[in-house]
C-alpha cells in the first residue's frame, strides 16, 4: 500500500515497503524549492523506525546542487541510524549529477524499485560512506 506523504504542484512524495525496504518515491524536481521538504519527509519515515530505504528517483526530472545536498543529508541520517539506501534511477542525466560530484561510486544505483528490492537489505547497505574522493 502507497502512502502519500507531500503532494503539491512542484512534488509528491509517498512510500511503500517491499521486501523488508521502504521505497521512497520522489514524483518531481528536487531542488531548491522542494529539498527541504523531502528530506524531512524522510527524516519523518526514520523517526517511525524505517531503517533500508530504496530512493526511487524514476520520476525526477531535474536534480541540482540543493537536492544533492538533501539526499547526501539522508543517507548521513540512515547510516547513523544504521540503515541503508540505494538508489533506483534510469536516467542518465541524474545519474551524472552524482557522477559529477564525485558520488556515484557511494551510492548502488538500479534501474527501477523492483531492481534494487529483489535482494532483502543487509547491515552493510552504506559500507561505503563515506567514501573517500580520490
Amino acid at each position: 500500500m502507497r502512502t502519500n506523504i507531500i503532494r503539491n504542484r512542484a512534488v509528491a512524495v509517498s512510500h511503500h515497503s517491499l521486501n523488508g525496504w521502504t521505497v521512497f518515491e520522489v514524483d518531481g524536481e528536487i531542488d531548491f524549492h522542494t529539498a527541504r521538504q523531502i528530506r524531512e519527509a524522510a527524516i519523518g519515515l526514520l523517526d517511525q523506525g524505517h531503517r533500508h530505504f530504496v530512493l526511487d528517483l524514476c520520476f525526477v526530472p531535474f536534480l541540482d546542487s540543493t537536492g544533492l545536498g538533501a539526499i547526501v543529508a539522508i543517507t548521513k541520517r540512515v547510516k547513523a541510524c544504521q540503515g541503508s539506501l540505494r538508489i533506483a534511477c534510469p536516467s542518465p542525466r541524474i545519474r551524472r549529477v552524482f557522477e559529477i560530484n564525485s558520488l556515484q561510486p557511494i551510492y548502488d544505483f538500479y534501474d527501477s524499485p523492483q531492481d534494487a528490492t529483489q535482494q532483502p537489505p543487509t547491515p552493510d547497505g552504506l559500507a561505503h560512506w563515506p567514501h573517500p574522493i580520490v
